[in-house]
């Protein structure tokens, strides 16, 4: 099974020591976000995790532990962006903090394995179109040689983000003049020495340079791996989503980066409470069991296919 840590909070930069104990211990306890009651126990034996898919704005607090996941299969969605405190309130400074990181990151397990996302796009009288492409050239032009994959998207309102959106007064482009810009980022990302593509956005940019991205990747974990693995599309993300199956370990309302965008907080007060409950040593993250839980074993199986297919061999 793929373990995705995690679309909901950021694991690497404020859980890092909570995820290393767990996979010490061979298990993390989950919450079902619908009914928090409902509690799965998952596997994090070596035999029963196929890859590792990390999401973070900075993993520097983890970069020292890497060496304790030297039996899994893993690589990182590092985002990357040009937003200042008033959008992303808790993240470094990106020219002196993030992209020497970045590269700390690539040099430590290769640039094949550290994906750049720059994402969402938002734009506002602050970051305008041109604001954009003169930063992404920036970040771009750094990260040459660091990265050989960027993935872009636009940012998406929800019932979570759209007082904070409505505040930073974001609007959209004309689909004609967003297509255009897209295009812009795909010429400066081959400029780069990288392949670019989108997150879960319905918009067919293909004639931009621009393909349709899987986040959770079927081909590069296959790569990662050295073999093929069984995998069907992830049901529990957006139709426009590429990416295949996997288990989310986060908790939402738990990510302490700020970003007025997100959907995974209900503002950064929220997180903040939610926070008072971390306890590295717990096996569920920013919570403990509780009375009225029900724990269930959740099945966990391999993905790999080991054997060697002898399709197009002449006898």
């Amino acid at each position: 099974m793929i373990i995705s840590a995690s679309r909901r909070t950021d694991i690497p930069n404020y859980y890092s020591s909570w995820f290393l104990n767990r996979i010490r211990e061979g298990f993390v306890l989950v919450r079902n976000p619908v009914n928090p009651h409902q509690v799965s126990r998952i596997s994090l034996a070596p035999e029963a995790v196929d890859c590792i898919v990390f999401w973070t704005k900075n993993p520097e607090p983890m970069l020292e532990r890497l060496g304790e996941l030297k039996e899994y299969p893993f690589y990182f969605q590092f985002t990357l962006t040009p937003y200042g405190r008033d959008v992303e309130e808790n993240v470094p400074y990106k020219k002196d903090r993030m992209i020497p990181v970045f590269k700390r990151l690539s040099q430590m397990i290769g640039g094949e394995r550290v994906v750049w996302r720059y994402d969402p796009i938002l734009f506002s009288g602050r970051y305008t179109p041109q604001y954009h492409l003169q930063a992404f050239k920036q970040i771009a032009e750094a990260l040459r040689g660091y990265t050989d994959q960027c993935v872009i998207s636009f940012v998406d309102t929800y019932a979570k983000n759209r007082k904070e959106l409505q505040a930073l007064g974001i609007y959209d482009l004309p689909e004609e003049e967003l297509a255009e810009f897209a295009g812009k980022l795909g010429q400066m990302a081959a400029e780069n020495g990288m392949e670019i593509g989108s997150c879960a956005e319905r918009m067919d940019l293909a004639p931009y340079g621009i393909c349709h991205n899987s986040c959770v990747d079927q081909k590069k974990i296959e790569k990662i791996l050295g073999c093929s693995i069984r995998a069907a599309k992830d049901r529990n993300q957006r139709e426009a989503c590429g990416c295949i199956e996997s288990i989310d370990i986060g908790a939402y309302n738990t990510c302490q980066n700020g970003c007025r965008y997100c959907y995974a907080n209900a503002g950064i007060r929220a997180a903040a409470r939610e926070r008072k409950e971390y306890d590295p040593d717990s096996p569920v993250l920013c919570s403990r069991i509780l009375e009225g839980d029900r724990i269930t074993e959740r099945k966990m199986k391999s993905l790999r296919e080991e054997q060697i297919s002898l399709e197009g061999i002449e006898e």
